[in-house]
């Protein structure tokens, strides 16, 4: 057992977390993200929330502040009629963390496209729809 680390979080995705390097991302996706289409590298978090991974992982994982933007959303397709409610709670999450953050929106297809470079997809139990997160990761100092 190790101390203060979230319980939600797997071995596995706590080895993933570490092996990231500077400017590498991860994808937090949803229930509906094609996971295994993207990614070779897939963490199964069934049965977590969105909300409690990027919570629990930003207990511990930088974001990149050197860069323009350090979190991704996934916009929403024109013509859908929606309004993805969980961003907000990803941006309180992201306030309240201390972290700093800009967060950039990326079309549908560009989105899975830049999810293929990232360094692992979390497959979630997320059911919101376009709950789908990119991390890009800094250092700590």
């Amino acid at each position: 057992m190790l101390k203060n680390i979230p319980k939600i979080l797997s071995p596995q995705l706590l080895k993933t977390l570490m092996e990231m390097g500077h400017g590498d991302e991860i994808v937090l996706a949803d229930a509906n993200f094609p996971s295994c289409s993207v990614s070779n590298n897939i963490v199964r978090a069934d049965g977590i929330s969105g909300t409690e991974l990027l919570k629990a992982i930003l207990e511990f994982f930088p974001l990149d502040t050197y860069s323009e933007n350090q979190v991704f959303l996934m916009e929403v397709v024109p013509g859908d009629n929606y309004k993805p409610e969980i961003w907000e709670e990803y941006k309180t999450i992201l306030e309240n963390s201390g972290e700093a953050h800009a967060i950039g929106y990326i079309e549908r297809f560009a989105f899975y496209e830049r999810a293929k470079k990232s360094f692992a997809v979390i497959a979630s139990g997320e059911e919101a729809l376009y709950a789908n997160i990119i991390l890009k990761k800094g250092v700590v100092k």
